[in-house]
């Protein structure tokens, strides 16, 4: 970790629903600057909800806790100012723009933050190569007449870019084939070193965490964290799935399991542009 944009993203008693149905369930997740932290569960757990929730996805009500990044309150800014504060998000299901290049998208958004524009072009030309991303895709308009694989080279690339301080990944191994999750997994990873990037990873599968090494896993069931660990955790639900953490034992207890402590030894430092247009967001119910 290179230490130099030390940081804190705090999600603290954070409780949410939609239409009237409480998803999450009061999440506590720090994550610090150049720090990996995963996020798993099975279809259903809230981890969707979650990342919708971070960047202010609208028809979502928070009913209690806080979301700080930097000691900034996010819960009280639209979308856009969130992505201004430092978080970004990635979508599952990236959007198309019409009529908006990729070089005209941030351009725009590195001059709202005051920063400079002039390199733009030469940056996401550079990036584009590095993640293996054809560079006559550039021409086209955000993620219009892309393939799956494509769309997420492309998020990548403006996260790249925009090198925000917090990266929330939204099941970025999506429709990817293995070339192209190592690609974006790998240019995250360095992400964190380079820029002190923090990143919340959103996934189902531990594929995206054998290149997208994590610091800290969490197991996430019916909007509740009910385990913490190392990356031996995720292991463990390759070999065991969900089981152990669905159905039987959440209906047999009255509470959610106690989540288990990580080993301080395994903890690093121990002792976007998403929703600027359209409605960018999945399922809200996922």
């Amino acid at each position: 970790m290179t230490g130099t944009r030390a940081g804190e993203l705090r999600i603290e008693g954070l409780r949410a629903e939609v239409a009237g149905r409480e998803i999450l369930h009061g999440i506590d997740l720090h994550v610090r600057s150049g720090e990996v932290h995963a996020v798993m569960g099975p279809n259903g757990s809230g981890k969707s909800t979650l990342s919708h929730v971070l960047m202010g996805k609208p028809g979502y009500t928070v009913t209690g806790g806080s979301v700080t990044l930097d000691g900034v309150e996010l819960l009280s800014l639209p979308t856009w100012q969130r992505a201004q504060a430092g978080l970004f998000l990635a979508m599952q299901y990236p959007v198309e723009v019409p009529g908006v290049s990729v070089d005209d998208l941030l351009t725009e958004a590195l001059a709202a933050a005051g920063r400079d524009v002039t390199v733009v072009h030469t940056e996401v030309a550079a990036e584009a190569e590095r993640i293996g991303l054809a560079t006559r895709l550039l021409d086209r308009p955000v993620n219009v007449d892309l393939s799956g694989g494509e769309k997420k080279r492309n998020e990548t690339l403006q996260l790249a870019v925009l090198k925000p301080r917090f990266a929330v990944l939204d099941e970025l191994d999506s429709g990817l084939d293995v070339d192209a999750l190592r690609a974006c997994a790998r240019r995250v990873e360095a992400a964190t070193t380079e820029s002190d990037l923090g990143v919340l990873a959103i996934t189902h599968y531990h594929r995206l965490l054998d290149e997208l090494r994590p610091d800290v896993v969490h197991i996430l069931v019916k909007g509740r964290i009910v385990a913490t660990g190392g990356p031996e955790l995720a292991a463990e639900l390759e070999r065991t799935g969900y089981a152990a953490w669905t159905d039987e034992e959440a209906e047999a207890q009255p509470e959610a399991p106690k989540a288990r402590a990580i080993d301080p030894s395994m903890h690093p430092g121990a002792g976007g542009p998403g929703g600027m247009f359209g409605d960018p967001f999945a399922d809200p119910l996922a």
